[in-house]
């Protein structure tokens, strides 16, 4: 579908026929005009809030940052000639180079999506949110080898693997999921232009989207729709990016190749036919429509995106704001009983919903979309990389399971490379911005130094073992300015603010933005109190299933050790085991009457809200918790089955 509803053949997209309304500018850049390098202005936004650059916030010692140099040194660790090796070998280079195994072995057809994809994205993360210069050498290095690569290919192609897989995909015959590779390269190449000004790697990704182009000449309407069933990742998404760069209409029109009318028609006319899909395959598609929509200002992507999001969250989520059963939705809206297992929440799923929900909150500024970013960010992001930097590709939800982890060479699942990238961009949501308003939106401890203004912030806090967080403004000269700062829906009684020690009368409501406008001067000191209180979630289709919350944190019931080694603990080409243990049975306790679905429960309580400690009380025997993202090693469950007395 083209501006205003008009359906564009192929034909005429290619031949140029195509034309699109220019109407009235769109974002700060305005519609049409090309960003430059080594910033975060390739994500225009349609409303009025945008986020800061990476480039101009850093975090501060804590959790998040441990976690992020970990997954520096992972990357770090990987060689450049190995990455490389299927690369040249399909573009007839020699290589002597030992090629990795997993989802990169030579023999993949999904070989080059880390390779070439992920690892670019996250060294160009890396160094937009810390400055590792080792990681933007290194995608340098690989920019440089890839541009030989697609030279000696000779028309555009760059690749790990033939252009046959292309041809096996236009007649109809099994293939893997080609275009899904080639999105993950030409984001790669993007990201390394726009974060660290790479020109070389823009070059590489124009002449790549040129062969897509081409690709298409001889593909008809339906064959095109046929072709479309099979996964493509954010195609459209990458190609709507790289017209957002360059201003070229060239790649908007070869965006819309890659438009999946059967999914996206339901969505607009808010028709809930999820059931049955893949979910990662499809999670992208939408992102891609929340990029058009930025794009071209027809609200009808901004619909899709709107209702996807909001119905998956609500109507087909787990408590730890993340979806999808073995990859798929198997059920109908609203109903989750019984889907509990081993492979729950797909770690690739979890991020790019938290990519729509930052589109979203830049659209509206509705705290509701950062309260869900906090809570993926927290229970299916930040607990899935071990302090070997290895990554999770599910998220078990059913009892007596345990977290386990890529291999270090023989893995390279889809999620090690989402989550390469997840662990590298921590920076990117803390805080937004208007015209001259700042927002905060996640307590993590970090300082933000907002150039063009000459005003920063630095956020001290060690959420969520202290309940709370303090502010610090840095500025030469005093400035009349606004500051927002997320109270979250999930806050308790007994949120207060000070500002240079002093209470304030007002507060905010929950879910909501505490908003202060004054003149600031150098170091002063906003300090929120953010009590937080257990509370309930039920599981969607059973209420006698509930997972115990404490603020934003899903806790997890200790169920004892796991394995400390086999296929279970650290994967192998094989996303899921072969041989599965069966789940254990979820642990039961009985709740008083007083207990609601969601309230304070009162068959827990807090042990140490310092050391986040906590246990069942009024039970036959009592049971340790502690939050999902601190777990390592243990078995644990999620979801209690309760009995009411």
């Amino acid at each position: 579908m083209g501006l205003n509803g008009q359906t564009y053949t192929r034909r005429q997209l290619l031949s140029g026929m195509a034309t699109v309304a220019t109407g009235a500018a769109i974002g700060r850049l305005g519609f049409g005009q090309a960003a430059p390098p080594q910033s975060d202005a390739r994500l225009f936004v349609a409303g009025r809030i945008e986020p800061f650059s990476m480039t101009q916030v850093r975090l501060l010692d804590g959790e998040f940052k441990t976690a992020a140099e970990i997954n520096h040194v992972y990357l770090a660790s990987l060689s450049t000639d190995r990455l490389l090796h299927s690369f040249r070998v399909t573009s007839g280079m020699t290589s002597t180079a030992k090629p990795y195994g997993g989802w990169e072995k030579p023999d993949c057809e999904l070989r080059g999506h880390f390779a070439g994809g992920h690892y670019l994205s996250a060294a160009a993360l890396a160094y937009a949110s810390s400055g590792n210069d080792t990681l933007r050498k290194n995608g340098n290095l690989m920019v440089a080898e890839l541009a030989r690569c697609q030279k000696m290919n000779g028309n555009g192609y760059l690749g790990a693997y033939p252009e046959g897989l292309f041809e096996r995909l236009a007649r109809g015959e099994k293939v893997w999921a080609p275009f899904y590779t080639l999105h993950k390269i030409m984001a790669g190449l993007l990201d390394m232009y726009v974060h660290t000004g790479n020109e070389q790697a823009l070059k590489v990704a124009e002449s790549l989207a040129g062969w897509v182009r081409g690709y298409f000449e001889g593909i008809s309407d339906e064959q095109g729709g046929l072709m479309l069933r099979t996964e493509y990742g954010g195609m459209n998404e990458v190609l709507a990016n790289l017209y957002g760069l360059t201003s070229k209409q060239q790649y908007l029109d070869t965006a819309r190749f890659f438009e999946q009318s059967g999914f996206l028609d339901p969505l607009g006319a808010h028709r809930d036919e999820l059931k049955g899909l893949h979910a990662n395959t499809h999670v992208p598609k939408v992102i891609g429509a929340a990029r058009m929509y930025e794009l071209t200002g027809q609200t009808r992507y901004r619909d899709i995106a709107a209702y996807f999001l909001e119905e998956v969250l609500t109507e087909r989520s787990y408590a730890i704001g993340n979806t999808s059963n073995g990859e798929h939705w198997h059920t109908n809206p609203g109903d989750l009983a019984g889907t509990l297992s081993l492979t729950d929440a797909e770690c690739c799923v979890g991020y790019n919903l938290m990519k729509l929900e930052r589109h979203l909150f830049a659209w509206t500024g509705d705290a509701r979309w950062m309260d869900a970013y906090e809570r993926s960010m927290f229970n299916c992001r930040l607990g899935t990389q071990n302090p070997e930097g290895l990554k999770q590709y599910f998220v078990p939800m059913a009892a007596g399971y345990w977290k386990f982890y890529n291999s270090a060479e023989d893995s390279f699942w889809c999620c090690t490379g989402t989550g390469a990238e997840e662990f590298a961009k921590f920076t990117d949501s803390i805080y937004f911005h208007d015209a001259n308003d700042v927002y905060v939106n996640q307590f993590i401890a970090s300082e933000l130094n907002w150039k063009e203004k000459q005003f920063g912030l630095r956020q001290s806090t060690a959420f969520p073992r202290e309940q709370r967080t303090t502010l610090v403004v840095k500025t030469e000269t005093p400035q009349q300015r606004t500051i927002h700062v997320r109270i979250p829906g999930w806050i308790a009684s007994g949120g207060s603010v000070r500002v240079n020690g002093k209470e304030l009368e007002a507060f905010a409501q929950a879910g909501g933005y505490l908003t202060l406008t004054r003149t600031w001067h150098d170091g002063d000191k906003v300090e929120v109190m953010l009590p937080m209180a257990l509370w309930t979630q039920p599981l969607p289709g059973d209420v006698t299933l509930q997972a115990a919350m404490y603020g934003p944190l899903v806790l997890a019931a200790e169920m004892g050790q796991g394995p400390k080694d086999g296929s279970l603990k650290i994967g192998g080409y094989d996303t899921t085991p072969k041989e599965v243990p069966p789940a254990a049975d979820a642990p039961q306790v009985v709740t008083g009457k007083k207990d609601a679905a969601v309230g304070k429960p009162e068959w827990m309580e807090v042990v140490s809200s310092a050391d986040l400690k906590f246990k069942t009380v009024g039970q036959k025997a009592e049971q340790t918790m502690k939050p999902l993202y601190t777990v390592t090693d243990e078995k644990y469950a999620v979801y209690w089955k309760t009995e009411k007395s």
